[in-house]
């Protein structure tokens, strides 16, 4: 089959690309096969500001990306925010039943269509310890979207993401995170959800103390010294997850 054949060659050029560059090449050349005009793989970051390293390749309008950067919208762009909703890719049609869609995102996706940017689907990326990011693939404004395409741009999406995370200079390891046993992790948990030192112990059926002790050795591991740096730093590298914390 035609898309079996593209994701096949894709996969393997990917793997074989050494630089940025090349990866941006490729990604270019397979949109134009899948039938887009535009390709963008970034992390959602206002770039030339970030502090880290961040990837971004594209061949969006250059009108459009200087005021993309002017306006430093790495954050707060829809379809960037659409992707913290979902793992899965998502046509741009989608957006309002995904997020509250405000009037100055209205005006930045009208401001995107006059630049000659139609109709699109992104492909999240979210990997614990990194900024979201995504990769999305768009049509010249006015051109159809082809549906029968987006489950194949669902897997070059993530094949180019991790490619670019592999020629950039997030290749190298990332530092290993602190780990905690089991019971520290419990404590950590409970501590997350708004739960005092009592009511955690009372919950996992120990001691005051012991909750104490487990909450102090996590802290320590992560060379932190209050509740809510212990919180948020579990959540960044993965140990928790919002669904974790937020859960009823």
């Amino acid at each position: 089959m035609l898309l079996t054949r593209i994701a096949r060659e894709f996969a393997d050029a990917v793997d074989e690309a050494q630089t940025a560059e090349a990866l941006a090449t490729i990604l270019h050349d397979v949109a134009r096969e899948m039938g887009f005009h535009y390709f963008a793989l970034t992390h959602h970051v206002d770039v030339p500001l970030a502090p880290q390293p961040a990837i971004r390749l594209h061949n969006y309008p250059a009108a459009w990306v200087d005021y993309f950067d002017a306006h430093h919208l790495g954050l707060s762009d829809p379809v960037h925010r659409a992707s913290q909703q979902t793992n899965v890719g998502f046509s741009w049609s989608r957006l309002a039943g995904m997020i509250e869609l405000t009037a100055r995102d209205r005006d930045i996706l009208e401001r995107s269509q006059r630049a000659g940017i139609g109709e699109g689907f992104t492909v999240p990326a979210h990997v614990p310890g990194e900024s979201a990011g995504s990769c999305s693939f768009a049509v010249a404004a006015g051109q159809p979207l082809r549906e029968e395409r987006l489950p194949l741009i669902q897997l070059v999406g993530a094949i180019a993401f991790e490619g670019a995370r592999r020629v950039s200079a997030l290749r190298m390891p990332a530092p290993a995170r602190p780990r905690l046993t089991d019971r520290q992790r419990d404590c950590v948990y409970w501590a997350a959800r708004g739960k005092s030192d009592w009511e955690i112990a009372k919950i996992l059926g120990i001691s005051h103390e012991t909750v104490i002790q487990h909450l102090k050795q996590a802290r320590e591991r992560y060379g932190v010294g209050k509740r809510a740096q212990l919180t948020v730093h579990a959540l960044f590298d993965g140990t928790l997850t919002f669904v974790d914390v937020l859960r009823r």
